[in-house]
């Protein structure tokens, strides 16, 4: 379901727990008539179910993408003009995002080399998809890679690297033109967004049907394996989300001159609202409260905050890219550091354009280009979003703390020279 807004974008309602229920009950209707004379007929029906909802689900990929993409980048571009206080603010916040990718690039890998995925059900989620390496380029190719001389071509070929960093460029060359200009671009980009917004959200409607076609097929292959998978996925995923939480409180400490232990126990209400209601938005009033109480000056901290409530969702790379090296994983494609290294490029700058989006659909918009441009099947996304709902949980006790922990070390910047003005 969604809601339109005037001047922004468009709500999309989630029914996430239907779509749950919907991957569990895929799970077992499948694993119970799996070689039963059944089960043929039951897989012929719900294999094109699956298929269609899944192709529905990638065609807004590029198209929502470029949009949010160009309003995101922009959006930051436009605070970065506001003062010294934004722009130290925002040095913090892609200094932050660039070690959150870095980081799952680092650790992501030795976790499932230390705990791999569950012998036998390693290719459960690959089903109906295709597994291999693909061919490693080397570092010139890498870096020819990255401005594509086609960008209509590079669409096509679903080439996100490219694709990604000439939207970041032109979100930023229209920042750069006369206002009214920049307003009209601005808005045909915001309605395009929009419109990509309500398909998906058409999409996401029917998620618990798809979901459920989809893991009939699935069943079959993991069996039981499914669930212990599932489990093993979430909890890997959330392991790099815990990085980043942790990374709060060094920011609070080294960056912010915070006790360890004020910082906590500070946060302490602001984390409980963050788990309850799994938004950043909605703890904003919380996180104010403890930005107060660790002595944050009142103008800093109503000028950051929200400005990291609408640009900046810490855990966004980390959690992503640890998305994409879990399914790499899973499909047996070869990750070489040229592969991670552009996923990760990708993972910071997509990371911008999807802050103001649910969980639910901020996971396919940021993890499918991420995929596409590492070489890794996208198809088992379709699938982990039903239970995106359980690292999100993490994802937002991370971005919360983040966002206080930013705060402080930009209050402890001291004067700055000027009071901090909204953009």
């Amino acid at each position: 379901m969604t809601v339109a807004k005037e001047n922004g974008l468009v709500e999309v309602r989630i029914p996430a727990g239907w779509t749950l229920a919907g991957l569990v009950a895929g799970l077992l209707l499948g694993m119970l008539f799996h070689g039963t004379p059944g089960f043929a007929l039951l897989e012929t029906v719900a294999a094109p179910v699956g298929t269609i909802w899944l192709n529905a689900l990638q065609m807004t990929i590029i198209p929502l993408v470029a949009s949010l993409l160009v309003l995101g980048i922009s959006q930051m571009a436009r605070a970065a003009s506001a003062g010294r206080v934004a722009r130290t603010t925002i040095s913090y916040i892609l200094g932050i995002l660039a070690l959150s990718a870095i980081s799952t690039c680092i650790f992501m890998p030795l976790l499932l080399d230390a705990f791999p995925i569950p012998s036998g059900a390693a290719g459960f989620l690959m089903a109906d998809g295709e597994a291999g390496a693909g061919e490693v380029p080397g570092i010139a190719a890498f870096i020819t890679s990255l401005v594509a001389p086609n960008v209509i071509a590079a669409a096509a070929q679903t080439t996100m690297l490219p694709l990604t960093i000439f939207f970041a460029l032109f979100a930023l060359a229209i920042v750069r033109l006369p206002e009214s200009q920049a307003e009209t671009l601005l808005a045909f980009f915001r309605a395009l967004g929009n419109a990509m917004l309500v398909i998906i959200g058409w999409v996401l409607a029917v998620a618990p049907v798809g979901v459920f076609a989809l893991a009939i097929g699935v069943a079959a292959v993991g069996g039981g394996g499914a669930f212990v998978t599932l489990a093993h996925y979430i909890l890997t995923v959330s392991a790099m989300g815990a990085i980043v939480l942790v990374g709060g409180y060094v920011v609070a400490m080294v960056g912010g001159k915070r006790r360890p232990f004020a910082f906590i126990r500070a946060m302490l209400p602001s984390q409980a609202v963050a788990l309850s209601t799994q938004s950043s938005l909605a703890s904003l009033p919380a996180m104010l409260v403890s930005a107060r109480r660790l002595d944050v000056k009142e103008a800093t901290a109503d000028f950051v905050l929200p400005l990291s409530v609408a640009i900046f969702r810490a855990t966004s790379p980390a959690m992503n890219m640890a998305v994409a090296i879990y399914v790499a994983h899973l499909a047996g494609v070869s990750l070489d550091p040229a592969t991670l290294a552009t996923g990760a490029l990708v993972a910071l700058i997509i990371s911008v354009g999807s802050v103001s989006l649910p969980g639910s659909i901020s996971f396919v918009i940021s993890v499918g280009p991420i995929a596409l441009a590492m070489g890794v099947p996208i198809e088992p996304l379709a699938l982990l979003v039903a239970v995106e709902m359980l690292p999100d949980i993490m994802r937002t006790l991370g971005n919360v703390t983040m966002d206080v922990a930013v705060t402080t070390a930009v209050d402890h910047s001291g004067d700055l020279g000027e009071e901090p003005v909204q953009p």
